[in-house]
């Protein structure tokens, strides 16, 4: 009788689970997982190369599209390690925008990992629920940057602009009626922090409908727990960050140990698994948004009280208000400057590290003393997830595979870079 041998499987590079260009090679003993090679670079990108060949200002709409699911929170690690390397302090309102949207952003990218990975491990409804509170995220994207998705509203010295006082409303078409067009639009008659606000009163109940769907469904718990455990100790040897690492029972959060901008103004707590696995994951990213939730109301709050600037009064920095350009020789010098040229940077060499939503995101920016980076390193949270995929997914089945990418929320923008 011929002897069965392990065989070989091709896990992508197109795969609906992949959560972008992945190939895994999967050594597989009938349906169980031997060995699992993630093939990566597929998407390579070069944003690190392309960032020495722009000025500091061009290369920041780059951050936008590593992670294409946190957009403003790469952006923020980015402006960090520039302003670190100038020297210069962020205006108080300018850092509780910051903070505000990074939290939204998290929302973000937790609403599209829960769909997506409940999606990938069955459940198809989640996704449909996940992404109804997305629209209302990006509508805020929106009414701030002009843009859904990659925003470029972080810059070097503070954010592009004020929160404005009026948010967009639907118009009357052929297919709203005028009493379903007053419903819509019922949450957009104020500013745009009236509507951020309704947003975070209407989100807990939210929260509790996916829940409902998933928290104690014995599908989703037979798919999720005892699925890619690993220890506290192992987790810590491998880099693993962010809910990943907070999953094993360690409570580490850069926004608590290492507190940037306001975290340290604002009251919040740090959500902790027990047993490292999918499901102790999961907990971990549902309590989060609760947490970023509370985040999002105290920054509202704050910044209905103190108006203020938004970004630094430097110049060489931050471009000049519009109307002092048309009438002053000195500010259109500056604007000219700026927009041709860039600011020059100080020499010297600079980390910068944020709460990043899948784990700690830094920027490694070493200036020359130009206007282009001398050389620019991601941190990217993502890649030291993926290479644990093979330890994790040791002994699981083919569908666990699915799974447990599912639980380490990667985005391979950040991966291949």
């Amino acid at each position: 009788m011929a002897e069965i041998k392990n065989y070989t499987l091709n896990f992508g590079p197109q795969h609906p689970a992949a959560h972008g260009v992945l190939r895994l090679v999967l050594e597989m003993d009938g349906e169980v997982v031997e060995r699992a090679d993630p093939h990566i670079g597929l998407l390579h990108r070069a944003t690190e190369k392309l960032a020495e060949y722009k000025t500091f200002a061009q290369a920041l709409p780059y951050m936008d599209r590593l992670d294409y699911v946190s957009m403003m929170c790469n952006e923020h690690a980015y402006c960090l390690a520039v302003e670190k390397l100038l020297g210069i302090e962020v205006p108080l309102r300018a850092q509780y925008i910051r903070v505000m949207f990074s939290e939204i952003t998290r929302l973000l990218n937790h609403l599209m990992w829960l769909g997506s990975h409940g999606n990938d491990c069955g459940s198809s409804t989640i996704l449909i629920y996940t992404f109804r509170e997305r629209e209302d995220l990006f509508d805020m994207y929106e009414a701030v940057s002009g843009a859904r998705m990659h925003a470029a509203y972080f810059r070097p010295g503070g954010v592009y602009r004020d929160l404005p006082q009026a948010m967009p409303q639907y118009k009357p078409s052929k297919i709203r009626s005028a009493k379903s067009l007053d419903e819509i639009n019922r949450n957009r008659l104020g500013s745009l922090l009236d509507f951020i606000e309704d947003f975070t009163v209407r989100f807990p109940k939210c929260m509790d409908e996916y829940e409902t769907l998933l928290t104690d469904n014995r599908i989703w718990k037979q798919r999720t727990v005892g699925i890619g455990v690993i220890s506290p100790e192992r987790a810590l040897n491998m880099g693993l960050t962010g809910p990943m690492l907070r999953g094993c029972g360690v409570a580490w959060d850069l926004r608590k140990k290492q507190p940037y901008e306001v975290y340290d103004r604002v009251d919040f707590d740090i959500p902790v698994g027990k047993t490292g696995d999918s499901y102790a994951r999961y907990l971990v990213r549902m309590q989060e948004m609760r947490e970023s939730n509370r985040i999002i109301k105290q920054c509202v709050d704050w910044l209905r009280a103190n108006p203020g600037a938004v970004i630094v009064d430097n110049h060489k920095v931050a471009p000049s208000r519009r109307e002092a350009m048309k009438s002053s020789m000195e500010e259109l010098i500056h604007h000219f400057k700026l927009f041709s040229e860039g600011m020059h940077v100080p020499e010297g060499e600079a980390y910068a590290a944020i709460e990043h939503p899948k784990g700690e995101f830094g920027i490694y920016l070493v200036s020359d003393g130009a206007n282009k980076p001398y050389r620019l390193k991601i941190r990217a949270p993502g890649f030291a997830h993926l290479a644990a995929m093979e330890e994790l997914a040791k002994g699981h089945m083919l569908a666990d595979a699915v799974a447990i990418i599912g639980s380490l929320d990667i985005v391979f923008g950040e991966i291949d870079r």
